[in-house]
């Protein structure tokens, strides 16, 4: 039995289409297949008997790329026909396996020797999040990462941010320096005028217990936003 299929059995018509997939993608990479090609190939172990590229098709139309389509919530997934549980987990196994290679690249590094892994791992964990989350990288005297935790968990376009928890969140790890990271559901990482205030207020906080807030990035669909970049900090 091949793809769950018996072997004399008529085979569908697209049973060739993917053996001609797998053999390109193992040939020549993921730079040869486009990507409803390679969601049609995360979709073949899940949907044995299903011409998947239909679904690839829909799911590419529904959330606009494969980032986000990996990155979407499994109740959004499931809104598209055809999309079942076992579809669900295979795409989020996708995403979990993005997560720790780029949280790889970054856990126990000197993080500033190493800011564009920093920049990857922010956007692959938070870019196409529907509501807000603010997160911060715990650091030690060296620069090297020892913690990274979500703190708080908003609305799709505000998160409550306390300086007071953020500072004694950093005490309690021994924390010389921190990095603030939070999500725009809007796509576009600019910062607001509220993002500014509230990053002046744990600046000020961390400043009176020698904690140094080395940056504040927002990250979004579009790009991501330093404020040391913008000397906003």
């Amino acid at each position: 039995m091949k793809d769950g299929f018996k072997e004399d059995q008529p085979k569908p018509h697209y049973h060739g289409h993917r053996e001609r997939l797998r053999e390109r993608f193992r040939m020549r990479g993921a730079d040869a297949v486009a990507d409803y090609e390679l969601l049609e190939l995360i979709l073949f172990r899940a949907l044995p008997r299903r011409d998947t590229k239909p679904i690839a098709k829909s799911l590419l139309e529904k959330f606009g790329s494969f980032a986000e389509v990996v990155s979407a919530p499994p109740r959004r997934l499931m809104e598209v026909k055809g999309i079942g549980e076992n579809v669900v987990t295979e795409i989020k196994l996708i995403h979990a396996a993005a997560l720790k290679l780029t949280q790889g690249a970054v856990l126990h590094k000197q993080v500033l020797s190493s800011w564009s892994s920093v920049i990857d791992y922010c956007r692959a964990s938070m870019a196409f999040n529907e509501k807000e989350q603010f997160r911060i990288l715990f650091l030690d005297r060296k620069n090297m990462l020892i913690a990274d935790e979500v703190q708080q968990e908003g609305t799709v376009d505000h998160t409550p941010v306390y300086p007071r928890e953020v500072v004694k969140r950093a005490l309690e790890l021994a924390a010389s320096g921190i990095i603030l990271v939070h999500n725009h559901p809007s796509g576009d990482p600019t910062p607001s005028n509220a993002d500014i205030e509230m990053t002046r207020r744990i600046v000020e906080a961390a400043e009176k217990l020698s904690i140094v807030v080395q940056d504040h990035i927002i990250v979004g669909r579009d790009g991501h936003a330093s404020f040391k970049g913008l000397r906003l900090i």
